[in-house]
């Protein structure tokens, strides 16, 4: 096998493992907030302004986590 070969096919093999570990954490992200959601849909909320409330803290969540993944 040609070094080219070699070296093609390392790369093939490192961008699938690259591209099946983001769709893990993808996965992962996703299950987590759609798990957010689904708590506050449980609550059941009395009115609209409880509602708003959940949903605001969820977004601070989302956005404290932004400022982390940022800094890192």
């Amino acid at each position: 096998m040609a070094p080219q070969d070699l070296s093609a096919a390392f790369i093939k093999e490192y961008q699938d493992r690259f591209e099946k570990k983001l769709k893990d954490q993808e996965i992962s992200l996703l299950e987590h907030w759609k798990g957010q959601l689904d708590k506050i849909e449980s609550m059941r909320p009395d009115s609209i302004a409880s509602l708003q409330m959940q949903l605001s803290k969820m977004s601070e969540m989302m956005g404290n986590r932004i400022k982390v993944l940022k800094k890192g």
